[in-house]
């Protein structure tokens, strides 16, 4: 950096290649807080010109409420709106929302249509609205369009900027149309679209076959023999699963009635991967993208709930255990062993699960292969059982001197091993071909099985066998 460093803030075109980062260092950080709190105004305003939209929204998240929002009332004037599309949705809606609406409308003026629709559409309806009707008549109407759009579908996805032209014109007459029009054009895009006078969408020309052909070329010519459309409504994890499946780079959106509207591209693409990702390992667990930022309070909600389920199953799972209360009083080592069987059930079907999980996801499960899946996942499940019934058989006979306690607990492993196979790979199924996300509520009842059916077969045996 080419300013006046006295705080010491780490000069990013210095760092060696081994030392570079994707993050913002923290000493970094704190320089810069510092500079904020001794109002140095110049070392500041040098930072943030100098900050990576990137690096300048990791800053803003990582430093404390009071400092961010100091920061933002003295320098927000020299921060890239762009930053707030880089934020965590929860803590970019915060932010916004703490502003006054005319200064949330400007930033949003300022964004691409895709940007501008993230950030609104987080907004609460009621501010949502006194935005809105503070836009520019051209932005408005946008927006409004979008907002019109199913939540996470392609219409929400796509930006309006893109480039579409005749498909009569010729290369030489595209590319100087291209020249003359830059400062209206967006900032990147991959393809050319042709259409026809109802703005009807004909072809997709990617922009390296344009540049590569003689001028006097119709540009119709050059068009891609599929056209990889995508209608407005088309949900966004079915968008990147064609991105992932045919390896293209963007897409044009079309309407109901087949006009060019608009187009998405891979960067969108990535986001989105990345959300539904996070999304489904979040869900797993029963806590939400936005709780790293989001109040006490709030998060304590929504997170009891998920544990109050949980709580339910564990007292399902008691009440199994009390059944044989008197075997666990005669033989105390079953009290001992029995959290092992439970655990180890656990553990493997969360396995199976995962994998099931992700298959779904991926669209990688259909019909012609839900059964081999579940068949070769229990399969799994019964050869780790006798694998590990062999283990600890031998260890709980010999810990305890009990040879029919290690044929005990050998048996309860196989056995909760192929349930938990079985259940790990078969519940998402089940729950997604009855409607519901697999990742919500899968772990909830995969534990409640194999917790049961672990004491269940564990002390059952037991009961039968040894008393």
């Amino acid at each position: 950096m080419e300013y006046n460093n006295p705080n010491n803030i780490s000069d990013s075109k210095e760092i060696l290649p081994d030392d570079v980062t994707p993050h913002l260092p923290d000493k970094d950080i704190r320089a810069i807080v510092d500079a904020v709190k001794s109002q140095d105004s110049d070392t500041v305003y040098a930072v943030l010109n100098e900050l990576s939209t990137s690096d300048a929204a990791e800053l803003l998240s990582k430093i404390s409420d009071d400092d961010r929002r100091e920061l933002l009332f003295m320098y927000g004037e020299a921060l890239n709106p762009e930053i707030f599309t880089e934020m965590d949705q929860e803590l970019s809606r915060s932010f916004l929302s703490a502003m006054p609406a005319h200064d949330v409308a400007h930033i949003i003026s300022e964004l691409e249509s895709d940007d501008a629709l993230l950030l609104v559409e987080a907004l609460s309806a009621d501010f949502q609205s006194d935005v809105i009707n503070k836009l520019p008549a051209t932005t408005r109407m946008a927006l409004e369009e979008g907002l019109n759009f199913p939540e996470d579908s392609a219409g929400r996805l796509m930006r309006r900027e893109m480039v579409a032209v005749p498909d009569f014109w010729t290369v030489g007459k595209t590319i100087d149309y291209l020249r003359l029009n830059a400062n209206n054009l967006p900032d990147d895009f991959f393809d050319i679209f042709t259409v026809d006078p109802s703005h009807q969408l004909i072809g997709e020309v990617p922009l390296s076959r344009l540049i590569r052909t003689n001028r006097s070329v119709k540009i119709q010519d050059l068009s891609l023999e599929e056209i990889h459309s995508v209608p407005a409504t088309m949900d966004q994890e079915t968008v990147a699963h064609m991105f992932r499946r045919d390896d293209i780079v963007s897409a044009p959106v079309i309407d109901e009635s087949g006009r060019l509207i608009g187009t998405i591209t891979i960067d969108d693409i990535i986001d989105v991967i990345d959300e539904e990702a996070q999304e489904d390992i979040l869900r797993m667990a029963g806590v939400d993208q936005g709780d790293l930022y989001r109040a006490v309070i709030s998060t304590t909600g929504l997170r009891f709930r998920w544990l109050f389920v949980n709580l339910i199953t564990a007292i399902l799972a008691s009440i199994v255990i009390s059944f044989f209360g008197g075997a666990i009083e005669q033989i105390v080592a079953l009290a001992v062993l029995m959290p092992i069987v439970a655990s180890m059930g656990g553990n493997a079907g969360t396995q199976a699960l995962t994998v099931a999980v992700r298959a779904i996801a991926t669209h990688e499960l259909s019909e012609t292969n839900t059964w081999r899946v579940i068949w070769k996942e229990t399969l799994v499940g019964l050869l780790n059982g006798i694998l590990f019934a062999v283990i600890i058989g031998f260890i709980a006979a010999i810990w305890f001197q009990m040879p029919i306690l290690g044929l005990v607990i050998a048996m309860a492993m196989i056995i909760n091993l192929i349930v938990a196979g079985l259940c790990g790979a078969g519940i998402p199924l089940f729950l997604h071909r009855r409607g519901s996300d697999p990742a919500v509520s899968s772990t909830v009842l995969l534990t409640t099985v194999t917790d049961v059916v672990g004491f269940l077969s564990f002390l059952g045996l037991a009961s039968l066998l040894m008393t």
